[in-house]
């Protein structure tokens, strides 16, 4: 399965929230969520909470949470690797595709795992440019983030450009449409569940990216897994790498 076929079975999944027993904040929730593969409606119940909102998945029930606690949250659309467990609503938004982001937001939730990767210092990081002159503008970043002594950085992106000469992080030159189509930052947590997460997008319209982010051990694996059997033996077989970073 392909990153785009990966992104399209996210993307076919329905989720409807429902907010109970109030309309006021049906419209502020619907602007919040705008560029999320999400519905919002209003119910009414004669017994249970207050106010309180509901998430169904494809017509299945998995998640409630009072509606303060939503409301809390500053930017529930937004990667943040301080999750709170109790906060279900928002646990479950992690596989959601996202649409439209811009290249500013896709690289602030890029940040986010960069800086994962560098707090922990260790495992392996995963990062699709598209274009090797893309990679230029953030080589100082990619440089640092190599040579953490247990962190092993792998850059993928099309040979539009040469690279100048360095010894951090591997850079995998590949004439693919997934690689030029596909912006991807993957981080396999040095081994720990808790570590691992990834964002996926592709780019659908110039400067327009959809995706989604993810916390799920076994999707961050599947992730890495494609990219290392598709990527790294093809390397291996054919001498695609630019520059190979010392072992680990």
């Amino acid at each position: 399965m392909s990153l785009s076929e990966l992104i399209a079975g996210v993307e076919e999944h329905e989720l409807t929230l429902t907010v109970y027993n109030t309309e006021d904040v049906v419209s502020d929730l619907r602007e919040r969520f705008a560029d999320r593969n999400l519905a919002v409606k209003t119910g009414k119940t004669d017994a249970g909470p207050e106010r309180f909102v509901a998430l169904d998945k494809d017509g299945r029930f998995v998640g409630a949470a009072g509606l303060d606690e939503l409301l809390e949250d500053p930017q529930p659309k937004r990667a943040s690797f301080d999750s709170n467990p109790f906060r279900p609503i928002l646990d479950q938004l992690d596989e959601t595709l996202f649409t439209s982001y811009s290249r500013k937001e896709m690289l602030a939730a890029t940040r986010e795992i960069e800086d994962r990767a560098w707090r922990v210092g260790k495992g392996q990081l995963h990062v699709g440019f598209q274009r090797v002159s893309t990679l230029l503008t953030q080589l100082e970043t990619y440089s640092a983030l190599g040579a953490r002594d247990a962190l092993t950085v792998h850059t993928y992106a099309t040979p539009d450009t040469d690279l100048p000469k360095q010894d951090e992080f591997v850079v995998h030159a590949e004439e693919t449409n997934e690689i030029a189509n596909t912006w991807f930052v993957a981080f396999d947590g040095a081994g720990l569940d808790t570590n691992k997460c990834a964002l996926v997008a592709e780019e659908r319209a110039p400067g327009e990216f959809y995706g989604f982010w993810t916390y799920d051990p076994d999707t961050v694996e599947y992730i890495i897994t494609h990219l290392s059997t598709t990527y790294l033996r093809l390397d291996a077989d054919g001498g695609n790498e630019f520059q190979n970073c010392p072992p680990r």
